[in-house]
């Protein structure tokens, strides 16, 4: 069920008007310790992803002069608790909304305390705060309804695309689709390999509902051609399966060595983005 947040936006008039209509996005913290990404556009400002702490997020939106107080939603991914496990105390104590399936949340219901504003939307919907659109897409990841998203605004889409499963059909055009994305690389296969995991755990983080490598990331922007990003953030990178210049390298030279490649941490926030 599709519902409009255009009820949950707050105004924010500060900045001249160019700030204003721009996109600019920056990570709090991306890796299976958490994850949340900020986004900025137009009048909406919006977090993506409570598997943070409330204070942790709070500090590092701060870093750069963001208040948490003054996000108009939060949208949840998927039910993993990298995720997910902050909602409740995003919304209690800061007052957020929050947007998720409700797939996702029957499968974390007894997780997350009481919530008093979530509002649903289904895996394939387009959400509207004012100005900005939110488009949905399902993933492959083993989550109980996972999606990927595309913020759209002024003509300028910013993709958020990690926990995919693998490299699925039709990943190619919506990674095609947008100005600039957050891009899954969690694990290079050597690596992977040569590590102390159980079998059983390889073969799920490799399974069609596990998480895109390396060279996964490397062939999809091989296959977008002229029509890729114009930059990428690498996401999502496993602390023991990983290194952030093995997925930064990937990226490159699928493309070239002067290509812009970002680094979404474990551990810090991340410089501004601008999608172009």
């Amino acid at each position: 069920m599709l519902q409009n947040g255009v009820g949950a936006m707050r105004l924010h008039t500060s900045g001249d008007a160019a700030t204003i209509r721009r996109m600019l996005t920056y990570s709090l913290q991306s890796g299976s310790n958490g994850n949340s990404i900020y986004v900025e556009a137009g009048d909406v400002r919006l977090l993506i992803d409570a598997g943070i702490s409330g204070s942790c997020a709070e500090r590092r939106l701060a870093v750069h002069g963001r208040n948490i107080r003054d996000v108009d939603a939060v949208i949840i991914s998927h039910d993993h608790n990298d995720h997910i496990r902050n909602a409740g105390i995003f919304q209690r104590k800061f007052g957020l909304p929050l947007y998720m399936t409700p797939y996702t949340q029957e499968a974390t219901w007894c997780k997350l305390g009481h919530l008093t504003d979530v509002r649903h939307f289904a895996s394939g919907d387009t959400i509207s705060f004012g100005s900005v659109s939110v488009h949905t897409t399902r993933t492959a990841h083993d989550a109980a309804d996972g999606v990927a998203l595309v913020i759209e605004h002024d003509g300028k889409r910013l993709g958020v695309f990690t926990d995919l499963g693998h490299a699925y059909d039709g990943l190619t055009a919506l990674l095609e689709s947008v100005d600039a994305a957050y891009l899954e690389c969690n694990y290079d296969d050597d690596m992977l390999d040569s590590s102390d995991y159980p079998a059983n755990l390889k073969a799920r983080i490799r399974g069609d509902g596990g998480h895109l490598s390396n060279d996964d990331a490397h062939h999809l922007l091989r296959t977008c051609g002229s029509r890729r990003p114009e930059w990428i953030a690498v996401a999502h990178i496993s602390q023991s399966n990983n290194h952030p210049d093995l997925a930064m390298d990937a990226v490159r030279t699928a493309v070239s060595a002067d290509y812009p490649v970002h680094h979404a941490s474990r551990y810090e926030t991340s410089k501004i983005l601008c999608v172009p």
